[in-house]
């Protein structure tokens, strides 16, 4: 039942045509083709970067030096406001 049919398919080319016109949706196609090479690439740029990153901190993590003072790490942000009135 949830399955498209064919004549889904055809009601939805004749609604498109009708809507934006014949002229304007090879144009339509085409931004959309390279809007969605940009977000493939990006994710995938993206993707390499963490990869990468996690590779460059395993490598350069080093030992506090002896007698070097180290600092921790700062607490979590809230951001949720009934995370802030339970704290207190």
């Amino acid at each position: 039942m949830g399955a498209l049919r064919p004549w889904h398919i055809a009601i939805l080319v004749v609604v498109l045509v009708l809507l934006f016109g014949a002229k304007r949706l090879p144009d339509a196609a085409r931004s959309l083709g390279r809007s969605m090479r940009i977000l493939k690439a990006e994710t995938k740029g993206l993707a390499e970067d963490d990869v990468n990153g996690k590779a460059d901190a395993q490598t350069t993590s080093r030992q506090p030096l002896e007698g070097q003072v180290t600092q921790a790490p700062p607490p979590p942000q809230v951001t949720d406001p009934v995370e802030r009135v339970r704290d207190k």
